[in-house]
């Protein structure tokens, strides 16, 4: 590897590297402050909080790396700038172009390792937080999942238990349905099968009932059942997907669509995944741009807050085409990629010219 490379390497992974700790500490502080806050009326040891904080933040510190990224590169031109190295590298030959290639190369690189290990590390911290703390919560009772057998869901009601297991999702209804009634000691009570049941509200309307109990069947047209669940709240069930690594994800998916529920949300999620490095690319392009185009600007932390700014414009930017994509008011994969395409233009024209900078 060239001199230059190493180099220009070295700087740029100490910059991320301070920024990242920097921003895993204050996460992590918000975060406690937070815990603190859900535990002050629940008696649980003093370390827990701080344990579920430790848990939680890795989840919370991968949202935040196009801001690492962007401020990482903001202090990495700082050094070339403030120490003259950029016009040491420019007069040896180094355009700014080079390396601008080089920390592009890196963040590509780096995006890719985050994608691969530290999602799925994260994610599996946050499946661990979230089951440690459902217990803490007050409807801990409730449960569902979407496996290769279908919907499962367990409730508990009127002292009742409930477990109902369906083929599919279509519209407001449930389809081929199986559900076993309990008492609170698990004894029992009856089983009933039904082709639909209507879940618009909480009171399930259960159409051509076949009723097993007691070794008696009998059947009924209509019957009314009380849960806690209806269609909404099943629908925003599983929204959590960051409690899940890249081959749960797919695997939800491929379960999903046999159940036939909605894949917008996992699909949105899958393309912002895979998009991720490209996106911390680009957010390092326009990084460097600002830096490279403000150089003679003596004042170190306009620089840093004009970049801040427009960091939250561009997050703000790519939420906004990502609640449409979510809502289905564009095309999902137009919903990923037009903010980046937007991202790539802005670059572009202020790449021009860039070596005379």
């Amino acid at each position: 590897m060239k001199t230059y490379i190493k180099f220009l390497t070295k700087i740029f992974l100490n910059s991320f590297f301070n920024i990242f700790l920097i921003t895993f500490c204050l996460i992590f502080i918000l975060n406690l402050l937070t815990e603190l806050d859900f535990f002050k009326d629940i008696n649980v040891s003093d370390y827990f909080p701080i344990y579920l904080s430790l848990l939680n933040t890795p989840s919370l510190i991968f949202e935040m790396f196009p801001f690492i990224f962007l401020i990482s590169t903001q202090l990495f031109f700082h050094e070339l700038i403030n120490n003259n190295q950029i016009n040491t590298l420019k007069y040896s030959g180094l355009k700014n172009s080079k390396i601008l290639i080089i920390i592009n190369f890196l963040t590509f690189f780096l995006g890719i390792l985050l994608i691969t290990f530290f999602y799925n590390f994260s994610s599996n911290l946050k499946n661990f937080y979230l089951e440690l703390k459902s217990s803490y919560t007050t409807d801990n009772k409730y449960l569902a999942v979407i496996t290769n057998n279908g919907l499962w869901i367990k409730d508990v009601i009127d002292d009742k238990i409930l477990m109902i297991n369906a083929s599919k999702i279509e519209e407001n209804y449930i389809v081929n349905v199986y559900l076993s009634e309990f008492d609170k000691n698990f004894e029992i009570i009856r089983n009933i099968k039904s082709k639909k049941i209507d879940i618009k509200d909480k009171k399930w309307l259960i159409y051509d009932a076949e009723i097993f109990k007691q070794n008696h069947k009998t059947e009924e047209k209509l019957i009314q059942l009380k849960t806690n669940f209806d269609y909404e709240i099943i629908q925003n069930l599983f929204s959590n997907l960051s409690s899940l690594s890249l081959m749960e994800l797919i695997e939800m998916r491929k379960n999903y669509l046999k159940l036939n529920y909605s894949v917008t949300d996992l699909n949105l999620h899958l393309l912002n995944l895979f998009s991720y490095p490209f996106y911390l690319v680009l957010m390092t392009l326009i990084s460097s741009v600002i830096m490279l185009n403000s150089k003679n600007l003596v004042n170190k932390y306009i620089k840093i807050v004009f970049g801040l700014l427009v960091s939250v414009t561009i997050y703000y930017i790519y939420n906004y085409f990502y609640v449409l994509g979510v809502t289905e008011k564009i095309n999902s994969t137009i919903s990923i990629v037009l903010p980046l395409i937007i991202l790539l233009i802005i670059n572009s024209y202020f790449l021009r010219n860039i070596n005379a900078k």
